[in-house]
């Protein structure tokens, strides 16, 4: 299960869920779509979800 969790698919994949939550948030807080709290929640699900992309990417390291 570990070495599925530290594969560079699964880091890689991680890494952009992030980056699109927060992308849409972003335009969606823009253009009116969601209420600022929801965009709020995605963005930090973005952020979220990038850091613990890092986090596995380090211990992936860390353990190679």
């Amino acid at each position: 299960m570990i070495e599925l969790l530290l594969s560079r698919p699964v880091i890689v994949a991680l890494a952009v869920l992030g980056a699109l939550l927060s992308t849409v948030a972003s335009f969606a807080q823009v253009r009116k779509a969601v209420s600022d709290k929801s965009a709020r929640v995605l963005n930090l699900a973005g952020y979220a979800s990038m850091a613990v992309s890092i986090l596995l990417f380090i211990v992936a390291g860390l353990l190679s």
